[in-house]
């Protein structure tokens, strides 16, 4: 099955969103999928979806007083990476989609959170998280269950959540994707 991107987002790279309620394991899937598909050959982009406020620059250093100075966009470049903070200051949260728009061109896009979205998912169910109701049977895009309890999931499929390599395949066989050379580095 070919999965559709969310409007705004170029036709030519699949999303696949990894869902559920706090501490369901997430992150940790996120992660070990990232490894996967690296590891198959995939250029991989991650969008990941924070519920609260956050910051990822460091108080004294010129990009946070750039900001705290009010400045609306600071880019920090090396030749090791790029940051780009914008502050929203009152703005709307930009929508998931106008997210996909500005990153670099992927293979793939794993996204984590964003559970009321419309792109294709996986949810997490772990026995120590966060009690919540099932997401699954109210999200048609919920496509898949990984877990680390036995739980009934009919008609979804159910991964142990430690199962990467199935999930792995199961993701790209969902999304149609080509298969690479892990030999060789991703482009």
């Amino acid at each position: 099955m070919a999965a559709r991107a969310p409007a705004g987002t170029p036709a030519k790279t699949p999303v696949f969103g990894i869902t559920g309620w706090k501490n369901s394991g997430k992150t940790t899937l996120t992660t070990r999928l990232i490894g996967e598909f690296v590891r198959r050959g995939y250029r991989v982009a991650t969008v990941k979806h924070a519920h609260h406020a956050f910051d990822i620059d460091v108080p004294g250093t010129d990009s946070f007083r750039h900001r705290e100075a009010g400045a609306s966009e600071v880019a920090v470049v090396s030749g090791a990476r790029v940051a780009l903070m914008q502050e929203l200051r009152g703005s709307e949260e930009p929508g998931l989609a106008d997210i996909l728009d500005r990153l670099a061109p992927a293979d793939l896009v794993l996204i984590e959170g964003y559970k009321r979205e419309r792109h294709l998912k996986i949810e997490c169910r772990r026995a120590d998280g966060a009690p919540g109701k099932a997401l699954a049977p109210a999200d048609p895009t919920i496509l898949a269950i990984a877990s680390d309890m036995s739980v009934d999931t009919r008609p979804l499929p159910r991964f142990d959540l430690d199962d990467i390599a199935a999930i792995a395949d199961f993701i790209a066989d969902t999304l149609g994707l080509p298969v690479k050379d892990a030999n060789t580095e991703a482009d």
